[in-house]
């Protein structure tokens, strides 16, 4: 009996937020939802970048399904990466992934950040995903209650997350057998911080049609304030037959020539051409950031399959004809024996004016990155030039670096870019709260002398 799955979305950028982080993607075989974080150049970045690198899956019979999903996850994950290399405003971005692939009778899932997973089945609604969360830790160690972890002030800490670290992201991984009837929601933290996860499950267990049941769950968290980008992606697996209702995607035009030329040299409206043709083939839903990355042409990498990305290759490769010259300097005549050592001179004096321009500019640059274990701000840039450092300690903050989760440790590890001082102090302040969450949790009826003589070193003095 082959499956598939009957699925509806819908994001909403909240009440108070000015632009949507979350992206996701719901198909006939896979479910994917990213929330992105990074300030307000990363996220909506980092969670269309991701979603869009995985659309590509959304068929039947995919090769080697056990590990097609953290293997593409892992490869997104390197894309962040190297989007933060071209780009450091882009410096600390990233974003929460929770994908359901399905492949025969199974359902395979990968999971890293706060989003959830849930699950109807046999009458049973239950949270299939684990938060990766500082609050999440402290239940797992018996150190808070899980009702008390869902009002906690700092619930929203994240410990493990896709994004702009050399790091390779520690992914859950878990298999489901899939029957037809069963139910799965997939959505954004800014529902659950907003709506009570009993009154989700009424909405979900109540509401036969799933354009509505998502439509209310989007509608309530509004109501109640929403502070934060909501996404909702549910499914249903069925029976694979033409769905009620179902109609063909609105194709694209198929993708010439001259767009795979100009994909392959990385353009971005002719990525998103390719994009959009690719899984306008399928019925699908493509909302948040994502969506309007493929409306508007802004997307952040190349995209299609590899398949095409060697054709693309092939297709701009060229060999020079017979007899073509391809550097007029090569032609041996009389009239360009002079031009060359002109050219020398011409650009000695360029890379001069340059080197001086760009030494300069580098002064007016601030980082965080660390010296002597210790959190600090940089002034410069953090390369050098030969034996010549191109930044120079500003401020050393009282911030030790083994005081950090995993994961902000690592982004100090690898510099942080601020656009200012007053950025580079901000984002100081920020670690510094980061820090003192990670430290133990004071135990309740313990007295002041018992809880500083219990805190390591450097809980102790940031603390003060």
């Amino acid at each position: 009996m082959a499956l598939k799955l009957k699925f509806a979305a819908k994001s909403d950028v909240g009440r108070v937020r000015k632009k949507n982080d979350d992206s996701a993607y719901a198909g006939a075989y896979l479910a994917v939802l990213a929330d992105g974080m990074g300030g307000h150049v990363g996220g909506d970045v980092a969670s269309a970048s991701t979603v869009l690198d995985l659309v590509h899956l959304d068929h039947d019979g995919t090769a080697d399904p056990q590990n097609a999903l953290p293997d593409e996850i892992q490869a997104a994950n390197l894309v962040l990466n190297e989007l933060v290399g071209a780009n450091p405003k882009l410096s600390g971005m990233g974003t929460t992934v929770t994908s359901l692939l399905l492949s025969g009778d199974t359902l395979h899932m990968a999971h890293i950040g706060d989003s959830r997973a849930y699950r109807l089945k046999h009458g049973v609604f239950e949270q299939i995903s684990k938060d990766h969360t500082f609050v999440q830790r402290l239940v797992d160690e018996g150190r808070i209650k899980p009702a008390e972890a869902e009002v906690h002030p700092h619930k929203n800490v994240l410990l493990r997350v896709l994004g702009d670290s050399d790091a390779s992201p520690e992914l859950d991984v878990d298999q489901f057998q899939a029957e037809p009837g069963e139910r799965w929601m997939l959505c954004s933290d800014g529902l659950t911080d907003a709506v009570p996860v009993p009154v989700i499950e009424q909405i979900i267990r109540s509401t036969p049609d799933m354009d509505e049941a998502v439509n209310d769950l989007v509608a309530i968290t509004l109501k109640n304030g929403a502070p934060d980008n909501v996404t909702v992606v549910m499914f249903e697996v069925v029976q694979d037959s033409v769905i009620e209702g179902e109609e063909p995607a609105e194709q694209e035009p198929a993708p010439d020539t001259g767009q795979l030329t100009i994909a392959a040299e990385g353009d971005v409206e002719a990525s998103a051409s390719l994009l959009r043709h690719e899984i306008s083939q399928r019925p699908h839903l493509l909302v948040g950031a994502a969506q309007l990355a493929t409306q508007t042409g802004q997307i952040p990498v190349v995209t299609q399959h590899t398949g095409e990305r060697r054709a693309a290759a092939l297709l701009t490769h060229r060999s020079p004809a017979a007899g073509e010259v391809l550097d007029p300097l090569d032609t041996p005549t009389q009239q360009r024996r002079w031009l060359m050592p002109i050219l020398l001179t011409f650009t000695a004096f360029l890379v001069i004016a340059l080197g001086v321009w760009g030494y300069m500019w580098t002064q007016t640059q601030y980082f965080v990155g660390t010296v002597d274990g210790k959190v600090a701000i940089y002034k410069g840039v953090p390369q050098e030039l030969g034996p010549i450092s191109l930044s120079e300690v500003a401020t050393v903050s009282k911030v030790p670096l083994e005081a950090l989760p995993e994961y902000s440790r690592h982004r100090v590890e690898s510099t942080i870019s601020a656009e200012n001082q007053q950025h580079a102090q901000m984002i100081i302040q920020e670690l510094l709260v980061t820090a003192k969450q990670n430290c133990p949790v004071t135990v309740p009826g313990a007295t002041d002398s018992d809880a500083s003589t219990n805190l390591p070193a450097y809980c102790q003095e940031i603390m003060q």
